[in-house]
């Protein structure tokens, strides 16, 4: 039985080591895997009780794709999702996914991240070789001034400041206003943000949208301070017109849990909101995604009717921006 086109998984280590995972739809199927246009000094070691294989020695500098093949003649060219980027955890590449009508979205070309002031000179020249035309800032203002990004010196992207604090929850938002009583409350605040993305930043993600369509085939990144909320939804939005199944947007989504780790933030998130004193657990909920957070976004939009008449309406994404952003971006 086949291996399956769609369980492809594929990350860099930052100090370089590729780990690429595979399912097949019965255990004696057998996968071979190989690195396209590498030379010698590769080494490959395959995991033998489970469907996963390791490489080392492949070049850092640069990105890497994988031919993955059966004995039945299936195969699969894939990418790193999620890159190995020393300064920031969760910078991955949201292509590749299948769309409904049997398209794919184009690697290389959909990135999304947390914040890039903390930079190795090895990921900027990781960074310089993505070629960005544009990057899409969703963090407030203070905290771009906080944390500037650190970007290649040859041939930069553009920046665009987009931040976004949401708008019910400016308050709760300034530093010791967060105090907000536990776990279960910190969670629901954080579902209710995601609320808040759907109904009151449209002007914002709107304008992300024009900022990628006034650049012609734009590669782009899109982030924000921990690469999971606002740039999460960001990233389901773009998914979203390019026409890959809620499903799929949700595991998109749900793989920060793979990449990043909230237990690694807390002292930090405790500094930027005045949270000192309040119990790890009750702080984790903002550093965690959960599926009710997206969730929540999803069934705002479906408020509104159909995903296309939220697109059109609220974010000026109507048949020919889709169909433009299609042409671009799916393959």
């Amino acid at each position: 039985m086949p291996l399956m086109t769609d369980a492809v998984h594929i990350w860099r280590a930052a100090a370089g080591d590729y780990h690429v995972e595979w399912e097949a739809s019965h255990p004696d199927t057998r996968v071979s895997v190989e690195p396209l246009g590498s030379a010698g000094g590769v080494s490959a070691h395959y995991e033998e009780t489970e469907a996963r294989a390791r490489f080392i020695g492949l070049p850092v500098g640069n990105r890497h794709y994988f031919r993955l093949s059966d004995q039945h003649g299936n195969e699969v060219v894939a990418s790193e999702r999620k890159l190995g980027m020393q300064g920031t955890p969760n910078f991955r590449d949201f292509g590749g996914y299948r769309t409904a009508d049997g398209r794919q979205v184009k690697w290389g070309y959909l990135y999304r991240s947390g914040q890039l002031s903390g930079l190795t000179e090895q990921d900027l020249a990781l960074l310089a070789s993505l070629e960005l035309d544009l990057i899409c800032d969703f963090r407030r203002e203070d905290e771009q001034q906080a944390s500037p990004s650190r970007l290649p010196e040859t041939r930069p992207p553009q920046v665009v400041s987009l931040p976004i604090t949401p708008g019910s929850n400016r308050a709760a938002l300034a530093p010791g206003g967060l105090n907000l009583g536990g776990t279960q409350t910190m969670f629901d605040f954080m579902v209710d943000i995601n609320r808040d993305f759907v109904e009151s930043q449209t002007d914002t993600y709107a304008r992300m949208f024009r900022e990628i369509l006034a650049k012609p085939d734009a590669r782009f990144l899109v982030h924000c301070a921990a690469g999971k909320d606002r740039t999460g939804f960001a990233a389901a939005l773009m998914l979203l017109v390019l026409g890959v199944p809620v499903e799929q947007v949700m595991k998109d989504y749900m793989l920060t849990r793979r990449f990043y780790h909230p237990q690694d933030e807390v002292a930090r998130l405790r500094v930027k909101y005045g949270l000192e004193g309040v119990a790890e657990e009750a702080v984790l909920p903002m550093l965690e995604v959960h599926e009710a957070y997206l969730a929540r976004a999803l069934a705002a939009i479906e408020e509104y009717g159909e995903v296309d008449h939220y697109l059109a309406d609220k974010l000026g994404i109507g048949s020919a921006e889709r169909e433009e952003l299609r042409r671009r971006y799916l393959a």
